[in-house]
Formats: C-alpha cells, sequence, structure tokens
C-alpha cells in the first residue's frame, strides 16, 4: 500500500469524518494558541500599538475567531467527507486545510510572542491565499462547505489590513524595547 504525500501531512481523516472533531479541533487549537500568548498580555500589547483606523477592540477577537474557527472546521468536514471533486481529492484538501490550520496556529506566536510584524505580515497574506484557494476547492465539491468558508476569507482580509497596518503605523518594529521607550 502506498502512502501519498497529502496523506502525511493531512489531520487524520477520522477527524474530518466526525462533524464535532472538525469543529472542536481548530476550536481546542485555536483557544490553546491564544491562551499560551497571554490572553490579558496580548490584548495590553495590542493596545499599546498605534493602530490602524477601524480598529476593534481587543475583547473582540477571541470570540470572532471561535466562530471562524467552528465554521472553517464544519467546512473542512463536509468538503472532505464530499465526493472527489476535479480539482483535488479529499487527502489534498485535508493536507491543505491542515497547511492552513498550522499557519493559522502560527500568527500569535509571530505577532504576540516574537513581536515580528513583518513575519506575521508574510505569514497573514500566504494564509489568506491558500484559504482563497481552499474556499475555491470547497466550492466544487460542497457549496455549504465553500460559504462557511466565506466568512474566514472576509475576516482574513481584515485582519491582513490590521496586521499591516500596526506594522506601517509602529515602523515595523512591536519590539518590547519600542514599546517601552514609548511608554
Amino acid at each position: 500500500m502506498t502512502t501519498s504525500i497529502p496523506s502525511l501531512i493531512s489531520i487524520p481523516y477520522n477527524v474530518f469524518a466526525n462533524p464535532a472533531a472538525s469543529i472542536l479541533l481548530p476550536i481546542a487549537l485555536g483557544t490553546t494558541a491564544g491562551l499560551s500568548s497571554g490572553v490579558k498580555k496580548s490584548q495590553t500589547t495590542y493596545r499599546a500599538f498605534k493602530q490602524p483606523p477601524l480598529s476593534p477592540p481587543a475583547q473582540v477577537f477571541g470570540p470572532v475567531w471561535t466562530l471562524l474557527y467552528g465554521l472553517m472546521g464544519y467546512a473542512s468536514h463536509r468538503a472532505v467527507t464530499a465526493a472527489p471533486s476535479a480539482l483535488a481529492s479529499p487527502d489534498q484538501m485535508g493536507a491543505l486545510y491542515t497547511v492552513q490550520l498550522g499557519m493559522n496556529m502560527l500568527w500569535m506566536p509571530l505577532f504576540f510572542g516574537m513581536r515580528r510584524v513583518d513575519l506575521a505580515a508574510a505569514n497573514i497574506v500566504l494564509l489568506t491565499g491558500l484559504n482563497g484557494y481552499l474556499t475555491y476547492l470547497y466550492f466544487s465539491v460542497d457549496n455549504l462547505a465553500g460559504w462557511c468558508q466565506v466568512p474566514h476569507m472576509a475576516w482574513l482580509a481584515f485582519a491582513t489590513y490590521l496586521t499591516g497596518g500596526v506594522g506601517y503605523l509602529n515602523n515595523w518594529d512591536i519590539s518590547e524595547a519600542k514599546l517601552a521607550k514609548k511608554s
């Protein structure tokens, strides 16, 4: 039996086959990433940056991401368990979903942990592109799966604007040293 590269880097099919597991996995991973970044410290740090117009309060991000992670998990369940499309196999969609989920989890440590707004901006631009392609693939196999990705795509576009705006307004330096000088 041969194992394909996509199946080696993908969340196991059993997770995708179970709607509850598909929904809870990204929520649990997102919550863990948020908590490991120190929610209160992250909110304080976020408020310390110069913010672009339309920046929401820091308290908005947790509930919004929880909803989006749930929707993306349900979309992955529907898409990966649907009949294969001419564009991608379930293994390929599962692998792409796994990569984008990893990139989603990486943004907070890049931005708040390492204070590398440049790397966080590069990450979110790539993440948005990958999710655009994933949304396209999802629509090819299941309309509801595609529509579940649309709010995620809209928020990623907004988050890209916010990340780039924070970078630009803070001269691409959100280090502890810069924030300490500002205080």
